[in-house]
């Protein structure tokens, strides 16, 4: 999956014709918490993989959310992850030896596809077929269905490996860039195809036509 520089910078330049920052006034109701939710197991890959992704996307002008980064004490835990979810365009699932172990990152990874978020998994260090839930906390059966229904989404889901040992770490930022990337494109595009077809202003009109009926 070797890309040229060049390349990078095409797309990069591709996603800034459609990637706006919000209005001022759109800041004041409701900002974004973020453009690519970084899921990962912080034990194994928080100093290594996906904080050098979340360092090089940050260098990028782009918005990722890493729980490290983007979190301060007081906040609500729950309540802080499932807004950066709900409000990224792309989700990053890193997948480590010890990730199925933890309850938040397979939660992160159940909400990110119930909510149909573009994903990409990073496989690294771990074979896709050595990631198994296995219940550590005593969950009801109706969670682990959920977490074994997202896992098994994500590992039938075309992504990156790395080994951390011995991969070449500028080759896997760059790959890993330019997925995240295209997969941004592809959801602004996704986005303007819907507005186009049900403007927003035609949506309000139909809901001051039913409330007057009413």
């Amino acid at each position: 999956m070797q890309r040229s520089i060049s390349s990078t910078n095409n797309v990069y330049r591709h996603l800034l014709h459609y990637h706006k920052p919000p209005t001022s006034a759109i800041l004041t109701r409701q900002q974004p918490p973020c453009d690519v939710f970084i899921n990962h197991r912080g034990i194994d890959t928080k100093k290594n993989v996906a904080g050098l992704l979340y360092h090089h996307l940050m260098s990028l002008k782009l918005r990722p959310f890493l729980d490290s980064k983007n979190m301060k004490p007081g906040d609500k835990l729950f309540d802080k992850i499932n807004t950066a979810i709900g409000g990224c365009k792309v989700g990053v699932a890193v997948f480590s030896p010890r990730y199925c172990q933890s309850y938040f990152c397979l939660h992160e990874l159940a909400r990110i596809m119930e909510a149909k978020k573009k994903v990409i998994p990073v496989f690294c260090d771990v074979k896709p077929s050595e990631l198994i839930v296995k219940d550590y906390w005593g969950s009801p059966k109706h969670e682990l269905d959920r977490f074994k229904s997202a896992l098994e989404e994500a590992k039938y889901t075309v992504g990156l490996t790395f080994n951390s040992s011995n991969g070449d770490w500028p080759e896997f930022l760059m790959s890993a860039t330019d997925a995240i990337i295209e997969n941004m494109i592809e959801v602004e595009e996704e986005e303007k195809e819907r507005q186009l077809i049900n403007p927003p202003f035609l949506l309000m009109n139909a809901n001051i036509d039913d409330e007057s009926i009413n």
